[in-house]
């Protein structure tokens, strides 16, 4: 099949779309399809064999100049001008502004493809292309209403005015769900949450997990750092829990870990928080990892820990199991599933007290790492590979081209 797979943007580290993007992309093309990626800034890194359209925008986010005044000559079109304009209210444009423009490059290359495959844009250009002939799968990783609900209970004041309106966008993006007729998801979790919060039917809805690259990310080769523990948090928001796992490293005794590496990058209330706790000098941050890089930190790790008020998957937590690094989570989302049967040590999500028991207790014993460790490496390997996800993605795209061609047929 020819695909065009759109994400509009595809950070490519740490738990960002282009992880998925890429890893999808490539399996895909080893199992045989043509695809290519249209994306905007942060553009992911794809493998050979996977043709990459670049969708430009102003890139209002790009680091290290986020919220930025762009330059008058940089505005080439009424898009760039509401682009900018929203960004300058309080909103989020990109993913609707991703969907125009991508609607303006694929519309005269509908014959180019067989399906459109959308990672979260959610928009109604999206949708015009679908009305225009494309058969469109949409891929909803989790309703971002989950994110907006635990940020507006974090928010105060004048915040939550600026939150509310930066979140407007999700209105948006449950209508456009509401009218795609072919909705993936990556777990049961989600399922249930797209259908609840977006009023998607749940017989519209397919589940196929995100695997992980077991060769990539493997067993180390050298000792992990005793007392190192790891978290990945690809946006310092309330839904990560960085709060509630700084609030249990402050109550853990000094001497059961030695440091913690955050994957990201922290916010002026995280590093308050930090100095506040009187752990500032042993937690340090990184951020822009190669998949190598990330693979060889999270190995290091004597326990990865997932204080998550929602996951809709969770591929931190699959990239730690397939390292065979223990993991210590919170009982919310699709963790469960994913930790089950001794795999990880689950507690309540903002019970930084039960974390704090829990991390002490799994550090204590080398035993117990040692076998969460090998419990979590084997499901990993024989559940979670990308090459799997790609299959049963691929069943999916033949599904929606047949609709597709049958409702065709219907109306003739």
């Amino acid at each position: 099949m020819r695909v065009a797979l759109a994400s509009y943007r595809s950070k490519p580290h740490s738990g960002g779309q282009g992880v998925y993007v890429r890893n999808l992309s490539r399996e895909l093309v080893a199992i045989g399809h043509q695809v290519e990626v249209f994306s905007g800034p942060p553009y992911p890194v794809l493998d050979p064999g996977v043709r990459m359209t670049k969708v430009e925008s102003l890139d209002l986010y790009r680091e290290p100049d986020p919220f930025r005044r762009p330059g008058l000559r940089e505005f080439r079109s009424a898009v760039d001008v509401l682009e900018f304009a929203t960004m300058c209210t309080a909103g989020y444009p990109e993913p609707r502004t991703f969907g125009m423009r991508l609607h303006r490059l694929l519309r005269d290359r509908i014959a180019d493809f067989d399906i459109l495959h959308d990672n979260q844009t959610l928009a109604p250009g999206i949708l015009a292309l679908e009305r225009a002939g494309m058969p469109l799968l949409t891929t909803i990783h989790h309703p971002i209403s989950k994110d907006r609900r635990l940020e507006l209970e974090a928010a105060t004041g004048w915040g939550r005015l600026t939150k509310r309106r930066w979140y407007d966008f999700v209105r948006m993006q449950a209508r456009v769900a509401r009218s795609s007729r072919h909705v993936l998801t990556v777990s049961e979790v989600s399922a249930h949450d797209i259908a609840a919060d977006f009023r998607v039917p749940r017989q519209r809805v397919r589940v196929v997990p995100v695997g992980v690259d077991v060769q990539r990310f493997c067993p180390p080769t050298v000792a992990r750092v005793p007392g190192r523990l790891v978290t990945i948090t690809s946006a310092d928001v309330p839904l990560k829990g960085m709060s509630v796992l700084i609030d249990a490293l402050a109550r853990l005794d000094r001497c059961a870990w030695s440091e913690l590496v955050v994957v990201g990058s922290p916010s002026e209330k995280t590093d308050k928080r930090l100095a506040e706790a009187g752990i500032l000098d042993r937690v340090s941050f990184r951020s822009g990892l190669s998949d190598e890089d990330l693979a060889a930190l999270i190995g290091s790790a004597q326990v990865q820990v997932i204080p998550s008020l929602y996951e809709g998957f969770s591929i931190p937590a699959v990239e730690a199991m397939a390292c065979a690094t223990p993991v210590v989570a919170t009982r919310v989302g699709a963790l469960p599933d994913l930790l089950a049967g001794g795999v990880g040590r689950l507690v309540a999500p903002g019970d930084a007290t039960a974390l704090a028991d829990a991390l002490t207790e799994v550090l204590a014993s080398d035993q117990e790492c040692a076998r969460m460790g090998a419990a979590g490496r084997q499901r990993a390997a024989t559940t979670y590979s990308w090459t799997a996800v790609a299959q049963a993605t691929a069943q999916i795209y033949a599904d929606v081209i047949a609709d597709r061609a049958a409702g065709a047929l219907s109306r003739n």
